[in-house]
């Protein structure tokens, strides 16, 4: 919970924790020693927990090196190349991205997560929701969505803002999402599952609900929200809704501009 680390752990259905993080500003040596307890415990202990994935060794590289499509990030897996033929070299994506192009959302659900909840007192109720969330749906927690450690300027920037002021002191963003391959209304063979997509979507309501019972009011980050939010202005604005009405009210009063969820406009 610092300007150094970002990226996510998932919670999956199964008691599966899965660790995707990366780091800036610090040295590698740095970056290792932040990990040796967790994974000291974890094999002190394997009546209770089994590495399906070993670990990958800790890598350091430059930014630039890190999002350069090189030969061996392909042959090794950690990138993926357009395979259209001729395709630029230069057009690569990350294969964790791959699903979402052209998918179709089943559901899709976000929480911040105050920082107070890493506090010793309530460290249980939290690991206790996460293991309840993940028995329904995979869950996501998201550190670089939370401003919780980040520096007061990053801070004060981002309260100048209409963003909820829940991101100021949450450490992640939680995000249970559901969805399916391409699919086409009206062409046979590739419609969309409504079925499929009804079932899933009441597993991700169900386990952001585990969450939830730890925010009394949960903010809910705009651009990775529940489409079907009930409480939207409160969860997208927070404080900032009446300001918002206002600023509205003045620039726009005959509504031109709406958007679905969007402040004075369609709903």
């Amino acid at each position: 919970m610092n300007p150094h680390w970002g990226e996510q752990m998932r919670f999956r259905p199964g008691h599966v924790l899965s660790v995707a993080m990366v780091f800036q500003g610090m040295e590698r040596s740095q970056a290792v020693a932040t990990w040796e307890p967790f994974l000291d415990a974890i094999a002190r202990a394997p009546q209770d927990f089994s590495i399906d994935f070993a670990p990958l060794k800790i890598v350091s590289t430059s930014a630039r090196t890190f999002w350069s499509p090189t030969l061996l990030k392909r042959t090794l897996g950690f990138m993926k190349q357009d395979d259209r033929p001729g395709a630029p070299e230069g057009n690569v994506f990350w294969p964790g991205d791959e699903g979402q192009a052209g998918q179709v959302l089943h559901a899709y659900a976000s929480t911040w997560l105050p920082a107070g909840l890493l506090e010793p007192a309530r460290r249980g109720a939290l690991a206790d929701a996460l293991v309840a969330a993940a028995a329904q749906w995979g869950v996501g927690l998201h550190f670089n969505k939370g401003l919780a450690g980040a520096p007061p300027e990053a801070i004060a920037a981002a309260r100048d803002t209409a963003t909820n002021p829940a991101v100021l002191d949450a450490f992640a963003l939680a995000i249970s999402a559901a969805s399916g391959p391409p699919a086409y209304p009206g062409v046979a063979g590739h419609e969309p599952d409504v079925a499929l997509g009804r079932r899933q979507a009441q597993r991700v309501h169900a386990a952001m609900g585990e969450l939830r019972k730890l925010v009394p009011q949960p903010g809910s980050y705009v651009s990775e929200s529940d489409y079907f939010e009930r409480e939207w202005e409160r969860a997208f604005w927070g404080e900032n809704v009446e300001r918002l009405r206002a600023v509205k009210a003045k620039y726009d009063p005959e509504e031109v501009f709406s958007v679905h969820h969007g402040i004075g406009g369609v709903r």
